[in-house]
C-alpha cells in the first residue's frame, strides 16, 4: 500500500494536451518538480469538469511555486481530449492549461490505491516532491469535490517545511509563523498563541 514519505510509484502512460496533440509522460518527466497528481472517475461527468476546471484556473499559482498539475482517469486519451473540445457551460474542459493522463490499463490508480472494484478511480489527490517522494495524499468518494486552494497551501506548507526546517501548525498559511519541532523551542511558537 502507498504511503507518504515513501518513493512515489512510477507511471507511464499517454497524455492528451488538447488541440488533438498527445503526448507520453511518466513520474521521471516530473523529477525536479512539484507535482500535483490527481485522479478523477470519469471523462464527461457532473464534479469532475468543475475540479479540472478549477485547477486549470488556478494553474498560474501552482506554476508559481514550482508545481506541476496532471489530471488522471481510466478513460483513453482520445476520450480526454474530445472532451476539451467541448465548451465548459456544456460540462466541458476547453481550454484545459495542463495535460489529462489517460490510465486505461488501471495501473496507475491501482498502484496509487484509488481503483475501485468498478473500474474507476476515487478522488485520489498525490503531492510528490522534486525527488520523487510521496509527501501528502488525500481520497474522497464519488460525489465531492476537492479544494484547489486547500492543495495549494499544503504544496506550499511542504516547501516551508523543507526550506526552513520548522514545522507548520494548523491552518498555516504563507507569511504565517512556524514552530520548531522540539519541546522547548516550539514554546516560542506557543508563546504567541492566543
Amino acid at each position: 500500500m502507498i504511503q507518504v514519505g515513501q518513493k512515489a510509484p512510477d507511471f507511464k502512460a499517454t497524455a492528451a494536451l488538447g488541440n488533438d496533440e498527445f503526448k507520453p509522460l511518466s513520474l521521471a518527466d516530473y523529477k525536479g518538480k512539484w507535482l500535483v497528481l490527481f485522479f478523477y472517475p470519469l471523462d464527461f461527468t457532473f464534479v469532475c469538469p468543475t475540479e479540472i476546471n478549477a485547477f486549470s484556473d488556478e494553474i498560474e499559482k501552482f506554476k508559481g511555486i514550482g508545481a506541476e498539475i496532471l489530471g488522471v482517469s481510466v478513460d483513453s486519451q482520445f476520450s480526454h481530449n474530445a472532451w476539451m473540445k467541448v465548451a465548459r457551460k456544456e460540462g466541458g474542459i476547453e481550454g484545459l492549461k495542463y495535460p489529462l493522463l489517460a490510465d486505461v490499463s488501471k495501473t496507475i490508480a491501482q498502484d496509487y490505491g484509488v481503483l475501485l472494484p468498478a473500474g474507476i478511480a476515487l478522488r485520489g489527490l498525490f503531492v510528490i516532491d522534486p525527488e520523487g517522494v510521496l509527501q501528502y495524499q488525500t481520497v474522497n468518494f464519488l460525489n465531492f469535490g476537492r479544494s484547489t486552494e486547500e492543495t495549494l497551501r499544503v504544496v506550499q506548507a511542504i516547501q516551508m517545511v523543507k526550506q526552513s526546517g520548522e514545522v507548520c501548525p494548523a491552518n498555516w498559511k504563507p507569511g504565517s509563523a512556524t514552530m520548531k519541532a522540539d519541546p522547548v523551542k516550539s514554546k516560542e511558537y506557543f508563546s504567541t498563541v492566543k
